[in-house]
């Protein structure tokens, strides 16, 4: 970006912002204003009036996600509170108090608590270190050749989604490193090179959220309607059997696709691997900190990785158990004031507050209305699970291109995804593995920069143009959707993820 274009940019962003809130009050009223609609409670309808301004708010960026969620919050109250309560019509309005409940529901998930637990691990990562030391340990074993990096920085992307659960966070982490790699090699900012190395390490770090349950805060939504509607959870080694197959081999298609397409203008860098060393021997020797993290992070991997195997502790509970070990004093790796630097306590209401609206359109009936809809005019009363699975993946997709937050997009369409699933009449279909094979594909936002905090982070080191992100985007997406097709006709059914056999 030039010097010039710069002042003209920021206008022309909060034109589009301010346009987009205006059209998100008009939607919500012209809604909350249509006639009454046969099957449909007055609550659902103020619901979907408010899911309505939510999706306009979180597409256009109109306001800012922490904002927007207390502005979500703050209509539930006040319009649900003068509309009875869907399961007592005859009852009168609801009022404050119980639209108040319906409003905060969302923040007595314990998905919630493992997100901000989640939040709580990166910023110790961080604040130690130790995610950096390992970026480097990994590249350092690597060739200094352009592909062998490439390949290096997906392995660092890969390792980091075990132990760094918040792909902003693996993204924060990478990105400098990256660019450290790039100015040691002698390679221009705008090269090939670069656009390759930082367009691929965050590709990986979306890809491998589909593969890994604590790798980003989505999955926790669609865990956490799970666990609040139909009483179920998902153990982390049953995400892992299901969605790692499938993230492994995106990560193949990955390396291939970047290698070809933009090709690096060289073959050997000459002293590379020494720059690596320099960067990773300037670090000095672990910290009693570092050793302190590393030794709990693996321990609670081991807990995440055999729950409902060697023990019954679930994820949540063991993350917590984590999180006041790492802050013991004596014990600990850090302090809550050390803890609360930069700690993204937006990202934790935006959460809870979308789990607060997937339930409310649950329980005013708004979700099972449209649900209703989709499966009417998409013919999916008594189609195939195959069928049923494409024909949402792909309305999934296309709908991603409009936001650029996942967990935006799990908390409007997962909450209407499990009522269709639970609307159609496809014999023994599996509501639950259905359900989490949809929010693996809501990762699947590769084409847009925007689409992903993480290719935000990317696009922000000005290493490659947005064209070059969409067109190897596009072809990722592409693999992305053959994949999906393969696994649908193989592994996942041979796996009963999608029906129940029964």
């Amino acid at each position: 970006m030039t010097p010039s274009a710069a002042p003209a940019a920021a206008p022309a962003g909060t034109l589009v912002r301010r346009i987009g809130l205006l059209a998100a009050i008009v939607v919500l009223l012209l809604v909350l204003l249509l006639p009454a609609q046969a099957g449909l409670p007055r609550s659902g309808q103020v619901m979907l009036a408010i899911l309505a301004f939510a999706v306009i708010v979180w597409m256009t960026e109109a306001l800012d996600y922490a904002v927007s969620a207390v502005v979500i919050a703050a209509l539930m109250v006040f319009l649900l509170a003068f509309v009875p309560d869907a399961a007592k019509p005859a009852a009168g309005a609801m009022g404050t108090g119980a639209a108040l409940t319906l409003a905060l529901s969302g923040f007595s998930s314990s998905a919630v608590t493992l997100v901000a637990a989640a939040l709580f691990i990166a910023a110790a990562m961080t604040a130690t270190g130790l995610d950096r030391r390992i970026a480097l340990r990994v590249l350092t074993r690597m060739k200094a050749r352009p592909n062998s990096i490439v390949l290096g920085a997906m392995v660092v992307g890969f390792l980091l989604a075990f132990i760094v659960p918040s792909a902003t966070a693996r993204a924060a982490c990478l990105m400098p490193i990256m660019i450290g790699f790039i100015h040691a090699f002698g390679a221009e900012r705008r090269s090939r090179f670069a656009a390759l190395l930082v367009i691929t390490a965050a590709q990986t770090v979306s890809i491998w959220n589909i593969g890994i349950k604590t790798a980003a805060a989505q999955n926790m939504v669609a865990i956490g309607f799970l666990e609040k509607q139909l009483g179920v959870g998902i153990t982390w080694t049953d995400w892992f059997v299901a969605g790692a197959p499938y993230s492994a081999l995106m990560t193949v298609a990955l390396y291939f696709i970047m290698t070809r397409m933009l090709k690096p203008e060289v073959q050997e860098i000459a002293g590379g691997t020494a720059a690596i060393r320099e960067q990773l021997a300037a670090l000095g020797p672990m910290t009693a900190a570092q050793w302190k993290l590393l030794v709990l992070v693996l321990a609670l991997l081991a807990f995440w990785s055999t729950e409902g195997v060697l023990h019954r502790f679930d994820t949540t509970s063991t993350t917590v158990a984590a999180i006041a070990l790492m802050m013991l004093p004596g014990i600990g790796v850090m302090d809550w004031k050390a803890s609360q630097k930069g700690f993204p306590w937006g990202t934790v209401v935006l959460f809870a507050v979308g789990i607060s609206v997937g339930s409310a359109l649950l329980k005013t009936q708004a979700a099972s209305w449209l649900a209703n809809l989709i499966v009417t005019h998409l013919g999916l009363q008594q189609a195939s699970a195959f069928a049923i699975l494409m024909l949402l993946s792909v309305f999934l997709i296309v709908i991603h291109l409009g936001f650029a937050s996942a967990t935006a997009l799990a908390s409007t369409m997962i909450p209407i995804v499990m009522s269709v699933l639970s609307t159609v009449q496809t014999p023994g279909i599996n509501v639950i593995g259905m359900t989490m094979l949809l929010q693996f594909v809501v990762s699947i936002g590769f084409i847009l920069p925007v689409n992903s905090p993480q290719a935000m982070i990317a696009y922000g080191t000005d290493t490659f143009d947005a064209k070059d992100f969409v067109r190897t985007g596009l072809v990722l997406t592409l693999a992305a959707t053959a994949l999906l097709v393969l696994f649908s006709l193989t592994y996942w059914p041979w796996m009963g993820y999608m029906t129940t056999g029964r």
